[in-house]
C-alpha cells in the first residue's frame, strides 16, 4: 500500500508536536490513530525514521494496546462485551449473529466498509449484561434476536 506523501507529512507534523516529550510514543500513535483511524505498518516506518524509535518496537506497542489498530475500522464499531457478566448471559451469541448476518468475525470489517466487530473484555456495563456499544453507544441486555434490528439502525443512517 503506498501512503500518500500528505499523510507522510501529517504523521511527521504529529511526531513533531510530540519531539520535546520525555516518552512520546503513545502520544504519537494515539494522535495518528485518531487522524487516520489506523495505524499501518508504512505509517510506523514514518514514526520510526522521524524519532528514532525503531519499527519493531512500535509495532510492539501498536498491537499490544487493543485500542491500536493496522487495519482500517469501519463507520460503525460494534464492540460485544466478552467480559464474565456478559459472557455468562450469552453475549458469545451475539457476536456469532453478528458474525453471522455481516460475513465477517471479530476483528474484521464488513466489505461495505459500515461494520467492525470487536471482541470487548469489559465495557464498564456489567449491570446491563450482555451489553454492547457502537461507536460508544450502550446497547443495554443485548440478545440474539436484537441485531438485525441494530444493523438495519446503522444501516438506515447510511441511507437517509
Amino acid at each position: 500500500m503506498a501512503i500518500r506523501p500528505e499523510a507522510i507529512k501529517g504523521v511527521e507534523a504529529i511526531c513533531d508536536k510530540f519531539a520535546q516529550e520525555p516518552s512520546p510514543l503513545m502520544m504519537i500513535l494515539s494522535a495518528v490513530q485518531k487522524e487516520y483511524g489506523y495505524i499501518p505498518l508504512e505509517l510506523q516506518e514514518v514514526i520510526s525514521a522521524k524519532t528514532g524509535i525503531p519499527v519493531a518496537e512500535i509495532y510492539g506497542v501498536v498491537t499490544f494496546y487493543s485500542f491500536f489498530s493496522l487495519k482500517p475500522k469501519g463507520k460503525y464499531v460494534l464492540g460485544i462485551c466478552l467480559g464474565t457478566a456478559c459472557y455468562v448471559k450469552n453475549s458469545q451469541q451475539v457476536i456469532d449473529k453478528f458474525s453471522t448476518l455481516l460475513g465477517i468475525g471479530p476483528g474484521e470489517t464488513s466489505s461495505d466498509g459500515l461494520f467492525t466487530i470487536e471482541a470487548v473484555r469489559c465495557i464498564g456495563a456489567c449491570a446491563l449484561a450482555p451489553a454492547m456499544s457502537v461507536n460508544g453507544k450502550v446497547y443495554p441486555k443485548v440478545t440474539p434476536d436484537m441485531v438485525t434490528k441494530i444493523i438495519e439502525e446503522y444501516r438506515a443512517k447510511e441511507a437517509a
